[in-house]
């Protein structure tokens, strides 16, 4: 049976938006830090990325949040620059340091879709490879 909707899979059920993704901490807004490094779009990584390679781990030293930031953000835009033209999703590989031993490789996806349901404009979203 049609509704009156222009959708065909009826009315939206439950909308979870970036602002309030933004507002309960389950994304992170890092638009000022990925300007710096030449990325055009607005950019957030999830509060899991941030946790495991933003946030430095209590014990680690010679590690700073800026810099960590920095080198998830710089690993995005190399992987923006080597995607292949008209993909939204790409790999992001860089090594960290969540411990006083050697940095490990980390692989993460960088997704680009619209800001919010309501502002279709790009936008960039980080996020660990098991989360959507």
């Amino acid at each position: 049976m049609k509704t009156n909707n222009d959708s065909p899979f009826g009315e939206v059920i439950f909308a979870y938006t970036r602002k309030q993704a933004l507002a309960d901490g389950v994304q992170v807004d890092v638009t000022a830090t990925a300007k710096e490094a030449g990325i055009k779009f607005p950019m957030f990584l999830t509060r899991a990325v941030f946790d495991a390679y933003v946030a430095v781990p209590d014990g680690v030293s010679g590690q700073d949040e800026a810099g960590r930031l920095w080198d998830v953000v710089w690993m995005t835009r190399f992987g923006i620059l080597r995607a292949r033209s008209g993909v939204d999703r790409i790999p992001v590989a860089l090594y960290v340091r969540n411990d006083d031993r050697a940095a490990r490789l980390v692989k993460l996806i960088a997704q680009c879709g619209p800001l919010d349901m309501d502002d279709l404009q790009p936008a960039i979203t980080v996020m660990l490879t098991d989360e959507d």
